[in-house]
């Protein structure tokens, strides 16, 4: 085979292969818009100030400020629970145990924690918290906000640990030889230096997590079911948009569906504005280091 039949082929196969890539991107870019459209046109009809004031009890004439606020605040409980253990085993991951199998028998558990089905960590919620509280109270506290939060924080945590081993482990060894050359000590070494390394990184991965709990529905049902009126008590049962969103879309009501659809939209729009502040996180920590 001549040079010149072997220049041509090779030009063939780059050509088709961009070609391919540039469809696979169109194709994806174009049901990401179909989606995204679909939301705004049919979530704006009810995006108004009723959906922010009313709750769920007045139904079609009533709005979502009982679940924005339930989903709120298990969120921000989940990321309390989630947050300070991740970070701990993603660091004790990357700088204790990197490359022993006890790191390595964390790691596969971990990533195996990371692709469990969310409706799966909701069921085991059920049974290690909802079930035994109910029977501990007599009834008084079984389904709840607090267990819903245990749900989402079991669903955030492992994105929390990769995040922070994977962005420890990006950090130069040599930062970490200049200070032990100096005498600096472990621990010092990573909370002052290594931390504050990778501390956007460390960050993007707690805002991942939160991106990634706004809208899970399935473990909420088995766990803080729902409710119809504002509660803000973690031991009631609480309420939340993704759930609300479900109940709505079963419902025959077309004023019910627009409800949702509004649901829907603003679900994008808090996961749109939390990927913007990852990005913005990340290019702040790439300017800091250079």
């Amino acid at each position: 085979m001549s040079q010149h039949t072997l220049y041509l082929r090779r030009r063939v196969a780059n050509a088709l292969a961009l070609a391919f890539s540039a469809g696979a991107t169109l194709i994806g870019l174009f049901f990401l818009g179909w989606i995204l459209w679909v939301t705004l046109q049919q979530g704006l009809s009810a995006l108004g100030p009723r959906l922010f004031t009313q709750i769920t009890a007045y139904a079609d004439q009533g709005g979502l400020a009982n679940a924005i606020i339930g989903s709120l605040l298990m969120d921000v409980l989940a990321l309390a629970l989630a947050a300070p253990i991740g970070v701990a085993a993603g660091t004790f991951l990357a700088e204790y145990a990197s490359h022993t199998r006890l790191g390595t028998l964390i790691r596969f558990l971990n990533d195996i924690l990371l692709s469990a089905p969310s409706i799966v960590l909701g069921l085991f919620v059920y049974v290690v918290v909802v079930v035994p509280m109910s029977n501990l109270t007599d009834g008084a506290v079984s389904f709840s906000g607090l267990a819903g939060a245990i749900a989402l924080a079991l669903i955030g945590l492992p994105v929390i640990v990769r995040t922070t081993d994977e962005m420890l482990q990006l950090v130069p060894a040599t930062l970490r030889e200049a200070a032990l050359s100096l005498g600096v000590p472990q621990w010092k070494l990573t909370l002052q230096i290594l931390m504050r390394a990778a501390g956007s990184g460390i960050t993007t991965g707690v805002l991942l997590a939160l991106a990634r709990l706004a809208g899970e529905t399935a473990p909420l049902l088995f766990t803080a079911f729902g409710n119809n009126f504002m509660s803000v008590n973690p031991l009631a049962k609480m309420a939340s948009v993704p759930v609300a969103i479900y109940q709505y879309t079963n419902d025959p009501n077309p004023a019910l569906h627009a409800i949702a659809w509004a649901g829907a939209l603003l679900i994008t729009l808090f996961v749109l504005a939390l990927s913007l502040a990852t990005r913005f996180v990340l290019a702040r920590g790439k300017v800091t280091h250079d």
